[in-house]
């Protein structure tokens, strides 16, 4: 056949560059959002920093006054004076608005993360709040620290900082003596012995544990440590030392007989061992700065719940007026590539924008939802899916997926994760549904109440679930027994 021309019409759907940079924009959680504005800040010429951010500007968010009134009557009055963004405001009104006008200003991201202050306020210019954190000192360091107090030779106090930094992280001491005693070069030559002593001088100087060079010496320098009065003191020594295998089996006949100690004996000496430390070198140096910058901030004003963006979180930047003004003066200056630049320093700030209304409308519409949590607590969740959500916004649900995937709320209850507000749906006896969140706060409730004597099964607990009329598995009880890191029986079972 000869060949032919045909023409045909086709419709298909396409992403275009702003709208890509949206849905990326809005999945992206508080502190990659704030990495993002400063890289565009850092590259793009027609961005800037407003240092000119007072104060009460700053606080505008956290008094409880409008933020999408103060940005529309902030950028309308001047050209100069930043603006926060408006996360109240509506789409609508949006693409009605002057969009160079409310694109050119938008809030300077701000280091503080209370919001308060200009970037380069506070206590000294270019002064960072994580320079004021309390960092923890690591083992080596505690070691160290400690060994300082002890009035030693020059030769002793070498031997005992060899084994300091031998230790693991965990404060097992895993490399044999004969082995330390070739790595460092002293005259004369380094004794076992004088290992041995050095070794017993760095385990007494901090938490008992430390410096052990298996698990059963572990255990048996924290047992030596306590009063010799102990209930259950000399069978837990016994046991660590020489039957550690046999407990771990739970052969309580072969122990008894193996110790000769009655059972009660043995019950007090094993819920001694269990209450020991394995690894005691993993409780120092933990940050006690491990927190998340929460996305909006959940207060009750008048009875009613009210939900505003974080401050903190809130970026502030401009379009960099002079030089948007003198390169719309040059001749071609749409056909130069810095007109693209300015181009996306608008998306930029317009994304960003409705960024925060997105996410200000997805929480308000949780709390709404979950108004019984902020009242009653966990207890009192409801079953929520993101099909409700998205069919009350008028959004699609994968947007409402994007808005509450690594974003937090600040609540007086603590700092939860959006999703946290998305409990399973469970059924009752009655034919009702409960949350799986609520079930959590039963069974939490139930394991706190029990006698620790004879703590509850996962049989016991799904059994009393039963009589609430609330119907779950055994192992659906052990699976949220293990989300709370809740122990089984046995092992809450104390003396």
């Amino acid at each position: 056949m000869p060949p032919t021309l045909e023409l045909r019409a086709k419709q298909t759907l396409a992403l275009t560059p702003r709208l890509q940079q949206s849905v990326r924009l809005l999945q992206l959680s508080s502190l990659e959002f704030q990495q993002e504005l400063r890289n565009a800040l850092d590259t793009n010429p027609f961005l800037e920093y407003d240092e000119s951010q007072t104060e009460d500007n700053a606080l505008g968010a956290d008094n409880g006054s409008s933020m999408g009134e103060s940005a529309l009557s902030s950028t309308a009055t001047s050209d100069t004076t930043e603006a926060p963004l408006a996360p109240e405001a509506s789409m609508e009104s949006e693409q009605s608005a002057d969009a160079g006008s409310r694109e050119d200003s938008m809030s300077e991201f701000s280091s503080d993360p209370f919001g308060r202050g200009s970037r380069n306020g506070g206590d000294g210019e270019g002064s960072d709040p994580a320079d004021w954190v309390r960092i923890e000192p690591s083992l080596h360091e505690t070691l160290h620290d400690a060994l300082r107090l002890y009035q030693l030779n020059e030769r002793d106090r070498a031997i005992a900082q060899l084994i300091i930094e031998a230790l693991d992280d965990d404060g097992y001491l895993r490399q044999e003596l004969s082995e330390l005693a070739n790595v460092v070069e002293i005259e004369p030559a380094l004794h076992e012995d004088e290992l041995n002593i050095a070794l017993k001088l760095v385990q007494s100087l901090d938490k008992p544990g430390v410096g052990a060079r298996n698990l059963s010496e572990c255990l048996a320098l924290q047992l030596e440590a306590l009063e010799e009065d102990t209930p259950g003191r000399a069978v837990a020594l016994e046991i660590v030392t020489h039957h550690l295998e046999r407990l771990a089996r739970r052969e309580q006949a072969e122990l008894q007989k193996k110790i000769g100690c009655s059972a009660d004996e043995l019950r007090i000496a094993c819920a001694l061992v269990r209450r020991l430390d394995p690894k005691p070198g993993e409780n120092y140096g933990q940050s006690e700065d491990n927190y998340v910058v929460p996305d909006v901030i959940v207060r009750q004003v008048k009875k009613q719940w009210v939900v505003t963006i974080n401050p903190a979180v809130l970026p502030r930047a401009r379009i960099h007026r002079m030089y948007a003004e003198l390169f719309a003066q040059s001749a071609g200056a749409s056909r130069s590539p810095l007109a693209q630049q300015l181009q996306e320093a608008r998306w930029l700030i317009r994304n960003a924008q409705q960024r925060f209304t997105t996410i200000q409308r997805v929480a308000e519409c949780i709390v709404s939802h979950q108004k019984a949590f902020f009242d009653y607590g966990e207890i009192a969740l409801k079953p929520l899916v993101l099909r409700d959500v998205a069919d009350e916004l008028g959004l699609h649900e994968s947007t409402i997926s994007r808005a509450t995937g690594n974003k937090y709320m600040a609540t007086p209850r603590g700092i939860f994760e959006f999703k946290h507000f998305f409990p399973r749906e469970l059924s009752t006896e009655s034919g009702g549904t409960c949350s799986a969140a609520a079930v959590r706060a039963l069974l939490k409730e139930m394991i706190s109440k029990e006698n620790t004597r004879d703590p509850l099964s996962d049989v016991s607990l799904a059994k009393m679930l039963a009589d609430q009329g609330v119907i779950v598995a055994r192992r659906t009880v052990a699976k949220y027994r293990h989300l709370m890191k809740v122990p089984p029986a046995e092992l809450r079972r104390q003396a």
